[in-house]
This record gives C-alpha cells, sequence and structure tokens, in this order.
C-alpha cells in the first residue's frame, strides 16, 4: 500500500514546491535581463550621444562652435564646398578607398578561400598573421609602413597609401568571406564539375553567387577602414595625399570653427548608410545560405544524394 506525504507535511519539513522554485528562477532571469538591457542601453545612449551633438552644431549660425546653436544656417556645409582643400580631400579620400576596397577584396577572397578550403601546413599562422592588424596598435603599424616607405620613396604617394590601408582592410574581407564560405555546401561545386564546368567557370557561376554578399560586405568595410583611417595617413600622406581625416586633423590643430562638424556630420551619415547595406546583405546572405540547406535536405529526403 502507497501511502501519500501531504503538501503540508512538505512544508513543515522544509521543502519547496517545484512549481514555487520555477517561479522564482523565471523572476530572477526575468530581473537579469532587465538589468542587461538597462546597461547596454546606458552604453550604447553613451557611445551615441556626441552625434546628437556634433549634428546640431553643424547647422549652426555661429561664427564658432557653441551649443545649444543660437540658430539655423547651411554656411559651414556651404563653407565645406566653397574653401580649398575640403573638396579635394574628399575626392582623394574616396579614391584611396576604392583603391583599396577592389585590393582587399581580391586579395581577402582568395585568401579566405585558401584558407578555409586548404589543408596544409602552417595554415593557422597564416590566417593569425592576415588578421594581425585588428590587434597590433595602429601606431606600430604606421611607424613601421612609414621607415619602409622612406626607403622607396613612397611616402606623400597616394598608390602607397591605398596599399597601406589594403593591409589594415585585408582582415575584415578575410573574417567575413571566411564565415561565409563556411556555411557553403562543397558538394554545389561537385556537380557543376561533374557536368563540365572548370574551376573558374564554377568559381564564377556557382561559388561567387552564393558568396557575394559576404564579398560585398567585406568590401564596404575595407572601403570604411579606409576612408577614416588617420594614424597611418598621419605618417605616408605627406603633402602630397592629405586625406580627409588628415585634413580634419590640421583643421582641429590650426582653427576650430564649426566646419570640422559638418564634416563630421557628412562622414557619419556615409558610415551609417554603408553599415545599413552591409546589414541587408548579411541578412540575404542568411536567406540564401538557408534556401541551400533547405534544398540539401529535401534532395537528401528524396535521396538524390548519396
Amino acid at each position: 500500500m502507497t501511502t501519500t506525504t501531504p503538501p503540508t507535511a512538505l512544508s513543515r519539513a522544509g521543502g519547496v514546491p517545484i512549481r514555487r522554485k520555477a517561479h522564482r528562477a523565471q523572476a530572477r532571469t526575468s530581473w537579469g535581463s532587465v538589468l542587461l538591457w538597462v546597461v547596454v542601453g546606458i552604453v550604447l545612449a553613451y557611445l551615441v550621444f556626441p552625434v546628437f551633438i556634433v549634428a546640431p552644431v553643424s547647422f549652426s549660425s555661429a561664427k564658432y562652435l557653441q551649443f545649444p546653436p543660437p540658430g539655423w544656417s547651411l554656411q559651414w556645409y556651404e563653407n565645406y564646398f566653397a574653401r580649398p582643400g575640403w573638396v579635394p580631400a574628399t575626392l582623394l579620400s574616396i579614391r584611396v578607398a576604392l583603391i583599396t576596397a577592389v585590393l582587399a577584396t581580391i586579395l581577402g577572397t582568395a585568401a579566405s578561400l585558401a584558407l578555409v578550403r586548404g589543408r596544409f601546413p602552417g595554415r593557422n599562422a597564416i590566417n593569425s598573421f592576415i588578421v594581425s592588424p585588428l590587434v597590433v596598435p595602429g601606431i606600430i603599424v604606421a611607424i613601421g609602413v612609414y621607415f619602409f616607405y622612406a626607403q622607396v620613396r613612397l611616402v606623400g604617394n597616394p598608390l602607397g597609401l591605398s596599399l597601406a590601408h589594403t593591409a589594415l582592410a585585408l582582415p575584415f574581407v578575410v573574417t567575413n568571406v571566411s564565415a561565409t564560405l563556411h556555411g557553403f555546401d562543397e558538394r554545389l561545386e561537385y556537380a557543376a564539375m561533374n557536368l563540365g564546368a572548370n574551376r573558374w567557370q564554377t568559381f564564377r557561376r556557382v561559388t561567387l553567387p552564393i558568396i557575394r554578399p559576404g564579398v560585398f560586405a567585406g568590401a564596404l568595410f575595407a572601403f570604411i577602414v579606409s576612408f577614416d583611417e588617420l594614424i597611418v595617413a598621419l605618417f605616408v600622406s605627406g603633402s602630397g595625399a592629405v586625406t580627409l581625416p588628415r585634413k580634419m586633423w590640421d583643421s582641429l590643430r590650426q582653427e576650430i570653427d564649426p566646419t570640422i562638424a559638418a564634416v563630421s556630420t557628412i562622414l557619419i551619415t556615409l558610415s551609417v548608410m554603408i553599415l545599413l547595406v552591409s546589414e541587408l546583405l548579411r541578412q540575404r546572405s542568411e536567406r540564401t545560405r538557408t534556401a541551400t540547406w533547405t534544398a540539401d535536405e529535401e534532395l537528401d529526403d528524396l535521396g538524390v544524394r548519396e
């Protein structure tokens, strides 16, 4: 005969009902989530707060940096386009960033294919060397590049600046493309080659269309890295390759007026637009990867594949 202990006996014995324990655990989890979101909100507000100062100041009618602005005017944007030095520096930064994006994308995509697909000694060491600019202080890279460029007379040359920026942007391309390749089904390439395609045709018609969002995202990050880079530009730009960040640095040292706020607002807007495009490409890559996996599972269920 089985005896059942009444709930009152459990309470007197010091036991806690399972439902009460689950409720307390859920309450602790809820408060932990709220606290986490509060901390994240404070950090984001701290990082974004300067934007809400710089953007209004760029439309100020004052003759110097003043917040809150006494009035509103577009005079500092007109000053940006009218004064000599600003527009040429912007065009040079765009040209250098485009060259950097192209070089970093080509080299980074090739390196990602070798590092992800290859099985050779020293692969991890090569990968660490490629991504080392992410962890090495920028001032060390700038000094090393300057001493090398001084010997080969590349200081003040836009091409030399593009090559230096390519080394800094390469890790971002390798990271994005490698992440896309890790979710790629290599059986699609084998199927294309079995149908008569060579390696170049397989890459161009099968591999590249699937990894294209990751390649584009890496190119966008390479463009941003080059366009916003200052430390290396201070050392190797000289007087013949003054980029926009270098021009902003010189302006802050020589004179301070709201033109620098107008330029900063333009850079912030451009960076936000590029990041939004990168996020859209990432979402498209996820949808493509999910569709590929779904198709593979359906083919496996039908017994088409081994």
